[in-house]
């Protein structure tokens, strides 16, 4: 084009614009400052009346390069939500007092983490605990006084004034060096400093101490999958504490085994354990999660059978608490996990959450029969509250972050009770998505998503392949803060994601193929479901895919990189290169050693079976390798190992280091560049022009 024919257009398109009809600017798709502008709702909770809902909403300050949260407050029945808090600390976790007038929540506010409260009413927060450590979580004993209190502490220290000192202790030695002579040394993030969270019971007569319900125990939160306040249920009287625990010792770094115990409220007493070998579901499993029933006298949990096995399927259990018996399975016929445990106030029913066909759907189960019921489907649904005849619950979709809804117990008449990311959702383009079935590994039947490019109008787009981790995971009808498939179709990709074998939500058969098989028929699922999906879809670019994984799908793309040269990009975010190593550097070993089948010196063909780092020979595509120091989980010499592989062969990559971030990319700054080298690569490679810039 000539400099005078653009000269001429140019001078021409202020009259052009004004001859034409006046119209809208055109949204554009979603990016990473749009998903850091969303308002993140969490933690709702009912009053005893039922009339108001509280709930945590996180606020992001992408300056101050942090998260903030806030306690808010909405009428049951619906109307504008109205903020409760306003701090530049943290304000989390609200629970309401028994008459329903104050309401009670964690804070940092006074430079620990304590319990403060407020009136429904309005009016200044004001402080309730006073302790020397840092409060966790609580919850509200029935008689509105007491609380019960998750609290860090040494396991030998007599009173929470020990541990305080000890603490100062080792802050004020110039000597940092630490020494172990058991496993767990360190753990996700953090190196292991000797403490445990006990529970303690606070009372208002002596509100600078607390009483260790747990005395001497050497034990820990359960851990996986679920961890947190979650972990203990007090009795309707008040009498009794059911908490869920982990033996800290020898085992804890390659045993899953946790256990439910119940013990006076009063303390001074040893606490019993109910789900021993003896009494539990299955021996050496996962027992958690404990809720006591309306009536006091039965104590459901959540129980997984098989040792070391993390993701095995979850069932609810009963117990009897006068009778404290063998514990009674009620869900084995349901094959799906059960992940929250919520009583109607009748106590004939539990309303729980699992993933299903690629949702997170909400379930109703009877609490005789063990039959269960499906409530709300589609989407991510869970965090249950019990309003009446009605059910409060947390609800994200793909186009969607999460707002508080309303429904029958039934599923009808569901309604929402927040709006508040409403303005922010409706100035975004979505890409539009659909769910779709093929025959995958095995004959059976595999599940995914496909998902258009913001704003599609004509011809062929480049692809983004999204691979999940877990591997017992699922990419699905859920708006992520990580991985979300609308950023990179707000960036003008077409977007695909599959839940290969190993996935939840289809049925623990489905789940358990991928143990001993990583590379096997997930890969085979992968590799089908991109096929299907480029034949389906028209509008995809099949010369032009990008494959992108984190943890087991980082594990997935070093794999893929030996195996197919089909891809134009690919990116490795925390991904293992090498089965062999990977079991001596990560922290919890029961995962390999289920996973793998033994021992690494024991059943060494298991580990090379899909190991990557025997077909590096093979590795030609470019790869940008992500990963961070504090991953203590997929350790960071996995990724910079794959880094000099690949320069070492001469592939282009790039190495994207964080000293700050752990198995995820949290910090909003952090998140921020993570999105830019990652579209910036897959861009490169596939020759994108991204929305904006063509």
């Amino acid at each position: 084009m000539t400099r005078s024919l653009l000269l001429s257009l140019a001078f021409s398109l202020p009259l052009m614009a004004q001859a034409a009809a006046p119209s809208a600017a055109p949204k554009k798709g979603l990016t990473v400052d749009d998903m850091l502008a969303m308002q993140r709702i969490s933690e709702p909770t009912a009053s005893p009346d039922g009339k108001l809902i509280a709930f945590t909403v996180r606020d992001t300050d992408v300056e101050a390069n942090r998260g903030r949260t806030d306690i808010w407050m909405v009428r049951s029945e619906g109307g504008a939500p109205w903020k409760m808090t306003s701090h530049v600390e943290n304000d989390g976790s609200p629970a309401f007092s028994p008459d329903g007038r104050a309401l009670y929540f964690l804070s940092s506010r006074s430079g620990s983490s304590q319990v403060w409260g407020i009136s429904v009413f309005g009016g200044e927060a004001f402080a309730v605990t006073k302790l020397p450590v840092d409060v966790n979580g609580f919850q509200v004993f029935p008689d509105g006084k007491r609380l019960l209190l998750t609290l860090d502490v040494y396991v030998d220290a007599a009173k929470l004034e020990d541990t305080v000192k000890r603490d100062e202790e080792q802050n004020k030695s110039k000597v940092k060096a630490r020494a172990y002579d058991e496993l767990l040394f360190r753990h996700w993030d953090t190196w292991e400093d000797g403490k445990r969270a006990h529970w303690f019971v606070w009372d208002p007569a002596a509100p600078t101490t607390a009483v260790d319900l747990m005395q001497g125990m050497n034990v820990d939160s359960p851990e996986p999958p679920f961890a947190g306040i979650e972990q203990a249920s007090i009795n309707p009287d008040g009498t009794l504490v059911a908490f869920a625990a982990k033996d800290a010792g020898r085992e804890a770094a390659w045993s899953t085994d946790s256990d439910v115990f119940v013990v006076d409220a009063r303390g001074g007493k040893k606490a019993e354990n109910l789900t021993a070998d003896a009494h539990g579901v299955g021996k050496g499993g996962w027992d958690a999660n404990p809720s006591f029933s309306p009536d006091g006298k039965t104590l459901a949990f959540l129980s997984m059978q098989r040792p070391k096995f993390e993701s095995d399927r979850t069932r609810i259990a009963l117990i009897d608490v006068t009778k404290k018996g063998a514990a009674r399975v009620l869900t084995e016929a349901w094959d799906r996990s059960p992940s929250e445990i919520v009583w109607s106030a009748d106590g004939k029913t539990i309303f729980t959450s699992a993933d299903h066909l690629g949702h997170h759907a909400l379930f109703a189960v009877d609490a005789v029969t063990g039959k269960e019921r499906l409530v709300v489907e589609k989407g991510t649904n869970q965090s249950v509250v019990v309003v009446g005849n009605r059910i409060v619950f947390s609800k994200d979709t793909l186009t969607s972050p999460a707002e508080l809804f309303s429904a029958k117990v039934d599923g009808s008449e569901v309604r929402a009770l927040t709006s508040i990311n409403a303005a922010r959702v409706a100035n975004i383009a979505w890409g539009e998505s659909e769910q779709f079935s093929f025959p995958g590994a095995k004959g059976e039947t595999v599940y995914g998503f496909a998902m258009k490019p913001a704003n599609y109008k004509t011809g062929k787009t480049p692809v983004a392949f999204l691979i999940h981790g877990g591997p017992q995971g699922s990419f699905g009808d859920h708006f992520h803060y990580r991985w979300n498939p609308q950023a990179y179709a707000g960036h003008g990709y077409a977007v695909v994601f599959i839940d290969f074998h190993g996935s939840t939500g289809y049925g623990q058969k489905f789940t358990d193929a991928i143990s001993g098989d990583w590379g096997g028929a997930p890969y085979e699922d992968l590799m089908k479901g991109l096929d299907f999906a480029l034949a389906k879809y028209p509008w995809m670019d099949g010369n032009k895919v990008a494959a992108l994984g984190a943890s087991y799908g980082g594990y997935m793309i070093n794999w893929i990189n030996g195996h197919t040269d089909r891809f134009k990009a690919l990116v490795c975010h925390d991904g293992n290169i090498d089965e062999r190593m990977a079991y001596f550097d990560t922290e919890e070993l029961w995962f390999p050693e289920f996973e793998h089948g033994g021992l690494p010196w024991e059943n060494a063909p298991s580990y090379a079976k899909h190991n990557p780092i025997d077909f590096i020979k093979n590795w030609k595509t470019p790869t940008l390798v992500v990963h961070s120091a504090l991953d203590y989980r997929v350790v960071e010499s996995q990724g910079m190992g794959a880094f000099t592989a690949l320069r070492r062969k001469g592939t282009p990559a790039r190495l994207l280091w964080f000293p700050d971030e752990n198995h995820w990319v949290l910090k909003p700054q952090n998140s921020q560049r993570w999105h830019k080298e990652v579209l910036d690569w897959i861009d490169r490679y596939t020759g994108h022009t991204p929305p904006g810039l063509g």
